[in-house]
């Protein structure tokens, strides 16, 4: 029986190989060869190119299919708790940069706390009362003022109000989840939710029982357009640069009218309403008379801004000089009569107070006490007015002015203000009218601008506060820090008494019910309590609910009290948020209490003075501590020109967009890493987020990506499962192996520290360079082992290398790239070991924890090294660019030079990949830079040293250019230098270097260095260099069209080329045949004569360099006899079969599913035993491989066909061709000299054979464990051998690497 039929008989047991696939007797076809069964990969083929969108929206609809953010919270009910407030926004607008910013932190701290072990309630509120909602009903209603609303009736009004609260939820849940944040929408909290509000009236309670709320008029910030006062801090929110008018009024004296004062104001609206005068005590006043047409009278103003009605001091003469104080009590006569009445109580009179200042105006400040802070407090300080008078206030809620100012009532003010300044003309009393430029509040809602207005209030005593706010500030901790230290703590300093009330009708009603007297107040602190005083039950918080509730007065014969019309400020019932959320004290309390203080907050830096500082006032008065630990604080996102985004003005891409064209890991690692997680502003620039994706995301993909074909070519080429197991991590001897794993442990171990930190601007920038480190330098210093070129044991080891890195790294950026991550570890999971793998859910990356750190693989030494490296090849690369030396042309030698002998050795230890990387032929160190005639010179940059030092350039410049040897050399490890007082950075000094000495040894190189080394690189490429450079280009070419032709490295193709003849090209192309071949794996031939008749997959003409075209061809499969003829080559063993062979070529299609049509088969097997005797015996085992209708078959050899009883002794390495055609004549084929299919020689146990491991050629190859059973069989061996060698002493081990090692013989 010949060995193939005995051993196609038998089955490959499933017990004894499990990772086989079972071989049917079609697949173990051939008596001279078994093709390899395809196995079923593991992992999934990742195709070439990726578009991150698309695997956005594909993990998108993954969390959702198995309830990802749920599981994972019921995974971690029983940790401990990681306590998060989110601040609520308001639903009625869209979400933009700022929103997506601050998400982002939240859910890069919130994922982390989660995958280190901790529970993480993530719950999403809105804000759904106040301003923001009330001002969209008004516009849309048009609502013009209190009145408005009283025709309309609050009932209807509020249900306008709560019809559009949530107008937008649907879209902020739809954008918050496209960006990849976790955060529960379905147990979301609202600030309307009867259970919120009540919490918030337990609050004020508890502030009125602490004797911490009062009620008063104040000066305040008041938005006529939601005609209601604002906080300070809410005033603070919104200032913009805005042209207003100027004016100078003249106010006689009541004494001498022929003296007047001059008064500066920018609100000529407040001028009917003028009281008094106010001068500053302490500063020199004149009265001046002035010489000019327009200035002609006698004018009382501060000496030190007579700038401000007179252009030079020829324009005026100084009569008369006085303090301020000599000023105090004369009266003037009033700019309007108004309020004439109020001469009684000293008004129209002048004032001192040293708020008033010598920076702008006349050093005369006009009072008008009821629209500014100042002037009340001044006013009132003077007993022109008191607290409790009717205030001289003619402006309404509207901002419209009311009796007694006849002249302009029904007029808003500020439109108001070009008929004050008409009137003031006609009557003479307007000396300057300009208009002035200055920055000016307006209202953050509205976008209007605000006034200021003195209005009854209901306040919280904040500046007895000062100090117990100052030291609950001292026990957080914010990053950035400086935000805490300077900004929060200033305002802080000078926190004002809060007015929390205010008058409008869409919030939570303020729980005071009043007398008509205001004498008896009962502040209610629940609904319970308000249905037990009043009697009635309450389902609903809202004004149309309640206000018509009153509760019985205490007070015998006394009318019963009714609530006050005003409710909260949206601010106070967003920093009652930590309690409210959870109905505190209503529900949850221990559990509330348990958890209290939040662990993290996180808002943008325009919080500062909102939601930071209401939580903490109210913390700090509640409870007498902070309401948080730890505050991340994000900067402002401004559009690229660097203003504010807006969508009137189109000056930035929408986030929509963004996350369509880019993906939403890169819109987050873009907005991570960028100067707003430093509480710095950032210029949106979709440029920088394009390369981003192009410098990071593709390349960390394509790392991937080239994991996976790896470990598909390792499985296919050894036939054997890959499985990643973290314990058996390490364990490699290669140096780059060693140094990638440590530096990703050093890295994982930075993070951890930095996290504790919430220090993301220092951990994203670290994650970025792991990036640029694993692709521009492992994976690429280290593709030839990975595809297994240097044989079976160091491509695992560098696949499990690869592999630990970017598993570890992956759970290390899930909370920073949370879907990039699901993608690489669905497809990597399916390979990972159950051990490592871990137990408890493994069905999504971010169930897993944070890898802990392996310090047994880290090793500071080996880093170290390979930093010196990465220096010397930088500093390599730069040379190349500069010279115009491209890396594919060889280069003589780089010289190292450094005074430290252990940083040269540590060159010396990678002396071969500065070889490879560099493309060098030698590489040489030395501690002795002036054997080498190098000298460092030291020259300014003047572009970036000229503005900032000017006076002292000429002394610097000299001293720079004077700085000798060893001072350059330490200002490049120090980073900067000090001279002449000034401290030189990095960037404003240029290194030179000087060659001296023979020029004829030194004019070959190139110098430059950095703070690690200096390197000095040859220049002079001989003439083989640059053949070698040319035939680089060439592959380059080759590689190009391969990979537009969407090929991956383990398709088998043949490259055909055509040049003009005669040229350089065709010389190099001719001579380096071999050196391209070994380089592209792939069969390089010259297209002479017809064309090729294999599957064309892509024709290409480039032109390379100045030598000429090349057309390139290439065709599906390997053309005929290259296999051999490359082992031939290259080989160590045979170039032929120790048994005679023949090839054949099926002339039609194979039948069963195989793609090539050329075969090779033995005559004898062992040597000596003929098993193919004829023609017939030959066809038989054909149909076997090729599986063709055997009746119909001929042989031919050339022309002739060959009868089936035809002998075979004498087809001896002649390729013979088979045709199903009856008739059909085949064309002669091409001579092979040797056989198709691949092949080794087998000896042991006295007896001598071949193996063909393909069959039909290229078309997969036998797996180990069927050769080795082949084997058993050919040399009729007790056992398959389990080991082959390259020589009879069983020397070298042989593995089945790369080509070479085929047409060997093999010993066992």
């Amino acid at each position: 029986m010949k060995p193939s039929q005995h051993i196609a008989s038998e089955q490959t047991p499933a017990e004894t190989d499990r990772k086989v696939r079972h071989m049917s007797k079609t697949e173990l076809k051939g008596a001279h060869g078994i093709k390899a069964g395809k196995m079923s990969h593991v992992m999934d083929t990742v195709p070439e190119k990726v578009s991150f969108p698309e695997e956005g929206k594909k993990i998108l609809e993954f969390w959702e299919k198995i309830d990802a953010f749920q599981n994972s919270l019921k995974q971690s009910k029983d940790r401990p708790r990681f306590t998060f407030y989110d601040g609520p926004p308001f639903a009625t607008g869209l979400p933009h940069y700022g929103h997506i910013l601050a998400g982002t932190i939240k859910d890069v701290v919130t994922r982390w706390a989660h995958q280190t072990g901790f529970h993480v309630e993530r719950r999403f509120g809105w804000d759904t009362h106040g301003l923001p909602v009330e001002y969209e009903i008004d516009k849309t209603h048009n609502i013009r003022g209190p009145e408005d609303v009283a025709k309309m009736g609050i009932k209807k009004y509020n249900e306008l109000c709560r019809g559009i609260v949530m107008r937008y939820s649907k879209e902020w849940e739809t954008i918050v989840g496209m960006t990849g944040r976790w955060i529960d929408f379905r147990n979301d909290y609202k600030t309307l939710y009867p259970s919120y509000m009540e919490s918030i009236w337990w609050v004020f309670s508890q502030l009125y029982q602490k004797g911490l709320v009062y009620r008063g008029v104040k000066v305040m910030p008041f938005s006529t357009a939601c005609s209601t006062p604002l906080s300070n801090f809410e005033a603070g929110q919104n200032y913009k640069d805005t042209q207003d008018p100027s004016v100078v009024v003249t106010l006689p004296l009541v004494d001498d009218p022929s003296v007047s004062f001059v008064a500066w104001t920018t609100t000529p609206w407040t001028l009917p309403s003028n009281l008094a005068l106010c001068v500053n005590p302490e500063m020199d006043y004149v009265k001046v008379q002035g010489k000019t047409k327009e200035r002609n009278q006698i004018y009382i103003l501060m000496e030190a801004r007579l700038c401000q009605i007179f252009k030079n001091e020829t324009e005026y003469d100084i009569l008369q000089k006085y303090k301020g104080k000599d000023l105090e009590g004369l009266k003037y006569q009033p700019l309007f009569d108004y309020f004439g009445y109020m001469k009684e109580k000293g008004a129209f009179s002048v004032l001192l107070d040293g708020y008033v200042t010598s920076e702008s105006g006349t050093g005369v400040v006009h009072q008008a006490p009821y629209f500014g802070e100042d002037d009340f407090r001044v006013c009132l300080g003077y007993g022109i007015i008191t607290r409790d008078q009717e205030p001289v206030c003619p402006v309404d809620d509207a901002g419209r002015f009311t009796m007694p100012v006849i002249d302009f009532q029904g007029v808003h003010v500020k439109e108001a203000d070009p008929d004050i300044i008409k009137n003031l003309r006609a009557r003479g009393r307007l000396l300057v009218s300009e208009r002035v430029n200055h920055s000016y509040p307006y209202c953050w809602r509205s976008d209007t601008p605000l006034i200021y207005r003195a209005v009854p209030s209901w306040f919280v005593r904040v500046e007895q506060m000062q100090d117990r706010l100052l030291a609950s500030n001292g026990k957080t901790y914010w990053v950035p820090s400086f935000v805490k230290e300077k900004r929060f703590a200033n305002w802080l300093r000078d926190a004002r008494d809060w007015s929390v009330s205010r008058n409008r009708y869409w919030g939570t009603p303020i729980p005071l019910w009043v007398s008509d007297d205001l004498e008896e107040v009962v502040c209610i602190d629940s609904i319970a309590e308000l249905e037990k005083l009043s009697g009635q039950k309450v389902t609903d918080l809202h004004r149309d609910n309640i206000d018509h509730l009153t509760i019985p007065s205490a007070r015998p014969g006394k009318g019963p009290l009714k609530r006050i019309s005003e409710v909260f400020d949206c601010w106070f019932e967003s920093g009652c948020m930590p309690y409210a959320q959870v109905h505190y004290p209503f529900e949850k309390r221990k559990e509330f209490e348990d958890c209290f203080p939040a662990d993290f907050i996180a808002e943008g830096i325009d919080q500062t003075r909102g939601w930071f500082y209401t939580l903490l006032v109210i913390s700090t008065a509640l409870f007498g501590k902070p309401p948080f630990k730890n505050l991340v604080v994000n900067g402002l996102v401004l559009a690229e020109d660097g203003q504010k985004m807006s969508k009137r003005k189109k000056n930035y891409p929408d986030p929509v967009y963004m996350i369509d064209k880019y993906g939403s890991d890169v819109l987050r690692l873009y907005l991570v890493n960028s100067p707003a997680v430093r509480g710095e502003n950032l210029r949106f620039k979709e440029t920088d987020v394009s390369n981003l994706q192009r410098e990071v995301f593709l390349p960390w993909f394509n790392a991937y990506r080239f994991l996976v074909q790896n470990i598909e070519g390792y499985v296919k080429e050894y036939q054997k499962g890959f499985v990643y197991n973290e314990e058996e991590v390490g364990k490699s001897t290669n140096v780059m192996d060693q140094w990638i794993l440590s530096f990703t442990q050093s890295l994982v171990k930075f993070v951890h520290q930095e996290m504790e930190k919430y220090h993301l601007y220092t951990v994203t920038p670290r994650l970025v360079k792991f990036v640029d480190n694993l692709t521009n330098w492992y994976v690429r210093m280290n593709r030839r082992r990975l595809k297994g070129d240097f044989g079976e044991e160091n491509c695992q080891r560098a696949l499990e290398t690869l592999f630990s890195v970017l598993y570890t790294m992956i759970r290390v950026m899930a909370p920073f790239t949370p879907f990039i991550t699901e993608t690489m570890y669905q497809n990597l999971k399916k390979t990972i070991s159950p051990t490592t793998l871990g137990k408890g859910e493994t069905g999504s990356v971010h169930y897993q924890m944070i890898p802990a750190v392996l310090d047994r693989l880290i090793n500071s030494k080996i880093e170290s090294r390979v930093n010196v490296m990465q220096s010397v090849v930088e500093l390599g690369r730069y040379i190349r660019d500069k010279t115009n030396n491209p890396i594919k042309y060889p280069l003589p030698e780089v010289v190292v030079i450094h005074k430290d002998q252990h940083v040269l050795d540590d060159v010396i230890a990678l002396q071969q990949y500065v070889e490879e990387e560099l493309n060098v032929r030698k590489v040489t160190t030395s501690c002795d830079k002036e054997a080498y005639g190098v000298k460092l010179k030291a020259e300014p940059d003047f572009k970036a040293l000229g503005g900032r030092i000017k006076g002292d350039l000429k002394i610097v410049q000299e001293k720079i250019r004077s700085m000798t040897d060893d001072e350059i050399q330490s200002f490049l490890t120090a980073g900067s230098v000090e001279i002449h007082g000034h401290s030189i950075a990095s960037n404003e000094l240029r290194i030179l270097y000087a060659f001296e000495g023979d020029k004829s040894k030194t004019s070959k190189y190139e110098a430059h260095s950095d703070s690690t080394v200096l390197i000095l690189m040859d220049t002079t490429p001989s003439q083989e260099m640059q053949d070698e450079g040319l035939a680089r280009e060439i592959v380059n070419r080759i590689q190009k069209a391969r990979k537009k032709a969407k090929l991956v490295p383990t398709d088998e193709v043949t490259v055909w080329y055509t040049v003009d003849p005669g040229t350089e090209l065709g010389r190099i192309a001719n001579s380096y045949g071999e050196y391209i071949e070994g380089t592209t794996k792939a069969p390089f031939r010259s297209l002479k004569g017809p064309r090729p008749q294999g599957q064309v997959i892509i024709e290409e003409e480039s032109k390379v360099k100045d030598t000429g075209s090349i057309s390139l061809v290439i065709t599906k499969g390997f053309c005929q006899g290259w296999m051999n003829s490359s082992s031939n080559s290259t080989g160590n063993g045979n170039s032929s079969p120790v048994c005679p062979w023949v090839n054949v070529i099926l002339e039609g299609s194979p039948q069963n599913g195989s793609t090539s049509c050329h075969a090779s088969f033995l005559l004898e097997n062992p040597v000596g035993i003929p098993v193919l005797k004829n023609v017939d015996d030959l066809l038989k085992e054909a149909h076997n491989v090729f599986g063709f209708p055997i009746n119909k078959a001929q042989v031919y050899d050339n022309s002739n066909v060959l009868n089936g009883n035809s002998s075979l002794a004498s087809a001896n390495g002649k390729t013979l061709v088979i045709t199903t055609k009856p008739g059909h004549k085949p064309s002669s084929p091409v001579s092979c000299p040797t056989p198709f299919s691949r092949f080794v020689n087998v000896a042991g146990n006295g007896n001598t054979g071949t193996i063909f491991v393909e069959n039909p050629a290229d078309d997969g190859l036998v797996s180990s464990r069927l050769m080795s059973l082949l084997t058993q069989q050919l040399l009729k061996l007790t056992t398959p051998p389990s080991s082959f060698y390259s020589d009879a002493n069983k020397n070298g081990l042989w593995t089945p690497n790369n080509r070479s090692q085929f047409g060997v013989t093999l010993y066992v």
